[in-house]
């Protein structure tokens, strides 16, 4: 088995490392939010279908199924029955995920600190995000 599978779609590139000790449907969340935060996926798209994806990653479906419901539950997806996954609207009302991830975020930019990176790199590089 390869050390890396990849799917090509367009300029949209998935990467799978099957030695990594991170779940590989964890990987699909993580690639799919790359990819949409990044903009190489755009509102409203459809992604591919779980066998689809499942068939080029060389994975088994429900492993794509479980992803496809993390990104759902996230609010990166939603789904039209009978017509596939899409991408959603990013959402700006839902506080309570908002301030979840902006404590994930606190908490690496302390372990940053910690490892002796200092605030103004940390904010130099959060500036240049735009």
């Amino acid at each position: 088995m390869p050390h890396y599978t990849r799917v090509r779609r367009g300029e949209e590139v998935f990467q799978i490392d099957l030695k990594s000790r991170k779940a590989i449907y964890e990987q699909v969340v993580d690639n799919f939010k790359r990819l949409i935060t990044t903009g190489a996926l755009r509102e409203h798209d459809k992604v591919p279908s779980i066998r689809d994806l499942a068939r080029s990653l060389d994975v088994n479906p429900n492993t794509v199924q479980k992803a496809y419901r993390e990104l759902e539950t996230q609010g990166y997806f939603y789904t039209v029955l009978g017509q596939g996954n899409f991408i959603a609207s990013p959402s700006t009302n839902d506080d309570k995920a908002v301030q979840t991830r902006l404590n994930a975020v606190g908490e690496l930019v302390r372990e940053l600190i910690y490892h002796g990176v200092s605030k103004e790199e940390i904010i130099k590089f959060i500036e240049s995000l735009d």
